[in-house]
This record gives structure tokens, C-alpha cells and sequence, in this order.
């Protein structure tokens, strides 16, 4: 069977800077895979690139065995890969209800009663039915947080790519976001989270992967992965 979502020898460059060099993953169906590493690492690129946001200077984005290299953000959603942004990005005017009604217009096949309930499944899995009508802009951060893994969930996506969903957030407020990500994880939907805070990571992968200056230099166990003297180097700056 193919892959969910694989990436094949994937070089980004900008101008004389590598932001990718020669990296390749492959995600299965109902896999979580966390990916850690410093600033700087190419962990965002490497989101843009399996969302279609940006398109490798080389190397190839295959998406359920489909060669989607040269499709964008759009078209990839309407074939299952939904991604959230660093930092939140809603449409600021718009109420909570009306951001999901977006995704769920332009990313799905469903008729319109279908598509309203479709949003409202995605604001009461998500905890934001109490502020539905609230504009996205009067949103409290977290909300904006959980409002961005909305209109993620909202396209029905077979694998979502969350882009340090949980940085910044009180502890609390990371434990919530895992209890969320977990439930949309047992219903069978491949992650793939590139995080800071290890801790969500722990809670949720069952592979982790850390990657540097564009490459890929540890893969395995998540356990095994955070114990290598390597990582504890590189991503925690410290010795073992």
C-alpha cells in the first residue's frame, strides 16, 4: 500500500541558503510522526513543501502514491492533506463558523447542509462551539489555536500537518490541544507534527524524527530518538 503522504529527496534552496538537502520521509496510514529540531532546522519549509505552499527546488511530494510535486495548497486538501499555520492565520472578519464554512466550501464535496454540519462537528470537537459567532480576530489566542486545527480538521483530511501548534501555549492549554489531536489521531488520521514542546510530541508519535540544517540525522523510537546524544545536542543544546 502507499504511502499517506511521502517525500522523495526534497532540496530547498533561496538564493545561496539550503533549507532543505536531500530530506525524505514517509508517513503510513494512521501514523503519527513528530518532527523535532532548532531554529533553523527547515522544519517550516519542510511543511510547505508537503502542503504545497512551496514547491522543492527538486525531489518529488507523493500524496496516497500520487506525484502532487507540482499541485497546491488546494488541490492537495481536496486529496486528504489539511496543514496548520504558524502563526494562526484566519480570516480575521470572519466568525469562527464562517472560517470552517470555507475549508469546507472549497475543500470538500459537500452539499450545503452537509458542509454546515461538517463546521458544526469541527467546533464542538474542537471546544469552540460557545464562540461560533465570535469574529476570529476577537478570538483569545488559544482559541485561534484551536480554531486553526478547525479549519484544518474541517477539509476531512487523511493526514494533517501541524506546524508548532502548541508553542508559546500554558501547559494546560498544550494538554487540551493533545487531548484533541489524540482523539483525531484514534479515528485514523495520519499526523505529522513538527513541535518545540516535546512533551506534546511524547504524548502523541509513534515515531520521531530530527532534522538540521535541512537534513534528517535521527529517525526512530521516540524514546530511543530523545536519548541519542546527537539530539540532546543539536535540539536541546546540552550534553546527555
Amino acid at each position: 500500500m502507499a504511502a499517506v503522504v511521502e517525500l522523495v529527496e526534497a532540496n530547498v534552496r533561496f538564493g545561496g541558503t539550503v533549507a532543505l538537502d536531500h530530506l525524505s520521509l514517509r508517513v503510513e496510514h494512521g501514523e503519527a510522526l513528530g518532527i523535532v529540531g532548532p531554529n533553523g532546522a527547515g522544519k517550516t519549509t519542510l511543511c510547505d513543501v508537503l502542503s504545497g505552499d512551496l514547491r522543492p527546488t527538486s525531489g518529488r511530494v507523493f500524496l496516497h502514491g500520487e506525484n502532487v510535486t507540482d499541485l497546491g495548497p488546494a488541490p492537495r486538501a481536496r486529496r486528504g492533506l489539511a496543514r496548520t499555520t504558524r502563526p494562526p492565520a484566519p480570516f480575521a472578519g470572519l466568525t469562527a463558523f464562517e472560517n470552517c464554512l470555507v475549508g469546507a466550501t472549497f475543500a470538500t464535496p459537500l452539499g450545503r447542509r452537509a458542509r454546515r454540519r461538517a463546521c458544526l462537528d469541527v467546533l464542538e470537537r474542537t471546544g469552540l462551539v460557545p464562540v461560533a459567532d465570535v469574529a476570529a480576530a476577537a478570538l483569545a489566542p488559544f482559541e485561534q489555536r484551536r480554531l486553526e486545527l478547525a479549519r484544518a480538521l474541517v477539509t476531512g483530511p487523511s493526514v494533517l500537518v501541524l506546524d508548532e501548534l502548541a508553542g508559546g501555549l500554558a501547559a494546560a492549554e498544550v494538554d487540551e490541544l493533545v487531548a484533541i489531536v489524540s482523539e483525531v489521531h484514534r479515528s485514523g488520521v495520519a499526523i505529522v507534527w513538527v513541535e518545540h514542546v516535546v512533551v506534546a510530541l511524547a504524548e502523541i508519535a509513534d515515531r520521531l524524527m530530527a532534522i538540521d540544517f535541512g537534513r534528517k540525522f535521527a529517525d526512530g523510537e521516540p524514546g530511543q530518538v530523545m536519548s541519542s546524544a546527537d539530539v540532546q545536542r543539536v535540539h536541546l543544546g546540552s550534553d546527555p
